[in-house]
């Protein structure tokens, strides 16, 4: 108890330079747990993008590429399903709902989906959440009606009611346009987080009302142009979709379905389970994820070589001090245990204001990511592998204040009180 006194005594005799190193490691510790967590629930997040499907049906092709265009909106597909097919498994006995998805078009570099209503009442996100809208109502019997993500809403300031035209393709900026055939925002989807917030979302009579009158990825030109009005007398039905995303009556019943689309004769599709494919598009972004870490930990290594410089630099200048301490009848190992307390107070000091910083930012935080990121950071106690962290830090720091203690040890040796200033 003596020595932790005089340890906390010397460092209030240099609280300024003490404080900086403590609020560098502070920094340094903060950094490393806001890292951690975001790490955590990104990949919670990410596997949470789509929830409670139970497989997606494509053409055949890589289950990563299926994953990509079907559910983030990337990429494109190399073939679609014909709409036959479609119906066959939507009918299947063992499927209870199926959600259809058509893509091809864009705006303003934003990707277009052609849906059913379905979508709205089925789609889950993030641990079995329903989509909700934020304004307006989904897509009703007009072919031409668009519901709008959150961020396509935002970022190009459309409101209810508004009128928008589609671009043919998915390019930023397109030189084949639907102006023919504008469509009027009906309703505004509360933000989610996912890649539903960049998507406009039509019905698929709307999609096929689009192409009625294309052929070879171009319009028809004069009378063989199909106006508007027109287009809504006609049978919208589509001949081919995208994908499908099908919800199943059990659990049970997934592999049995799963191999029975995978062995469809009528057309090649694939069939996968969007867990599996989900943590295998993860595993090509692992590297990524740990040279964050590893950064993370470079900056904590930085602050404790902080905490370090600064009990060294000091070091000499306390030479008559440990001299002092000797003639009052220390010994030497109480001189490396002083050294070591020290650097144990400040790591320690480091660690509960770097807890505080963390708590306080996600406080503040916390909305705002939840809200345009879709990551809920939550203010709980820290897990089990971040009190690890915690040890280990804790432990490194001690085991680099044994160096300055070595050092002072034998220093206190040599000198007694012959110390020349």
């Amino acid at each position: 108890m003596h020595l932790l006194r005089i340890a906390l005594a010397s460092l209030a005799n240099r609280r300024f330079t003490a404080l900086l190193t403590v609020f560098a490691i502070a920094l340094s510790m903060c950094l490393l747990l806001a890292v951690e967590r975001v790490r955590h629930e990104a990949r919670a997040s990410f596997a949470s993008t789509i929830s409670g499907t139970d497989l997606i049906v494509g053409a055949r092709s890589g289950s990563v590429n299926l994953l990509l265009y079907s559910v983030f909106r990337i990429g494109n597909a190399t073939n679609n399903i014909r709409w036959d097919s479609f119906r066959h498994f939507a009918e299947h006995p063992q499927v209870k709902w199926a959600i259809p998805l058509s893509l091809g078009d864009s705006h303003r570099g934003y990707r277009v989906l052609g849906t059913s209503t379905a979508y709205f009442e089925h789609y889950r996100f993030a641990r079995d959440r329903q989509l909700q809208l934020a304004e307006g109502r989904p897509f009703d019997s007009d072919p031409f009606e668009v519901v709008l993500g959150a961020e396509v809403a935002e970022a190009l300031h459309y409101r209810l009611g508004a009128e928008l035209v589609l671009a043919h393709g998915v390019a930023d900026i397109s030189l084949l346009k639907h102006d023919d055939k504008p469509f009027t925002v009906v309703g505004i989807l509360a933000r989610t987080g996912t890649p539903v917030d960049r998507t406009l979302h039509i019905s698929l009579g709307g999609m096929q009302a689009l192409h009625l009158d294309w052929q070879s990825g171009m319009p028809a030109r004069g009378s063989a142009r199909i106006s508007a009005e027109r287009a809504r007398t006609l049978d919208l039905q589509p001949e081919a979709i995208t994908a499908v995303l099908l919800g199943l009556n059990s659990k049970i019943a997934t592999f049995s379905v799963q191999r029975a689309i995978n062995e469809f004769r009528g057309e090649p599709l694939l069939a996968i389970l969007p867990g599996v494919a989900l943590q295998e598009l993860w595993s090509l972004m692992g590297t990524a994820e740990r040279a964050l870490f590893v950064v993370s930990l470079f900056v904590v290594l930085t602050g404790l070589i902080g905490m370090l410089t600064a009990i060294l630099t000091s070091l000499n200048e306390r030479r008559r001090e440990m001299a002092i301490l000797r003639s009052l009848g220390a010994r030497p190992w109480h001189i490396g245990g002083l050294l070591v307390l020290e650097a144990s107070a400040l790591a320690l000091a480091g660690l509960l204001l770097g807890l505080l910083l963390l708590y306080l930012g996600i406080a503040v935080a916390q909305a705002p990511v939840q809200a345009y990121y879709g990551l809920y950071l939550p203010l709980n106690a820290p897990t089990p592998y971040e009190w690890s962290l915690l040890g280990a830090i804790l432990a490194a720091a001690l085991l680099m204040g044994g160096v300055p203690a070595w050092r002072a040890y034998r220093q206190s040796l040599a000198d007694g009180l012959s110390i020349r200033l």
